[in-house]
């Protein structure tokens, strides 16, 4: 009889220890998901060294994306008759937005503070996501309501600045 209730331990904690490993699998891919999006954007926004910066009159919107010309501030840059902006919330048409543009002139990425919080929203969203598996998963509430809370504040200043 004491073999079968150690091994009924350890098959429990064997089970335990398979859930912990995939759930924090699952969170850890969660977030590597949401930098990967995020960076796609946010390392023209932060890392603007030797970057072509300057602002953007949007003067037409399509469906995704809005349209202007370029008049550039930083050293070494050229105006442009037409550059790509994403038409998102954040864009209006008539309204004038500093940008910095990828690398071959054609897009335009918005910068300064609200470009640097919209360029996070996809992180925002990981990290809200993530909460509930490191919750649910995990059973870890402290550090999921941690998450909950970061990404609940980067998409609330995201939305207060855009």
């Amino acid at each position: 009889m004491p073999s079968a209730v150690v091994s009924r331990r350890t098959a429990g904690a064997a089970l335990r220890l398979g859930r912990f490993a995939a759930m924090g699998t699952v969170a850890a891919l969660i977030l590597i998901a949401g930098v990967w999006a995020s960076w796609g954007s946010a390392q023209y926004v932060m890392l603007t060294k030797g970057r072509e910066r300057g602002t953007v009159e949007v003067t037409r919107c399509a469906a995704d994306t809005c349209t202007g010309p370029y008049a550039p501030l930083s050293a070494g840059s050229t105006a442009r008759e037409r550059v790509v902006l994403d038409h998102s919330v954040a864009v209006d048409k008539g309204r004038t937005y500093t940008v910095v543009l990828k690398p071959g002139g054609g897009e335009a990425v918005r910068s300064g503070p609200a470009g640097v919080l919209y360029a996070w929203v996809p992180m925002g969203g990981a990290l809200l996501l993530a909460s509930v598996v490191v919750a649910g998963g995990l059973r870890r509430t402290r550090a999921a309501w941690v998450l909950a809370g970061s990404g609940a504040a980067l998409l609330t200043a995201a939305f207060l600045s855009v």
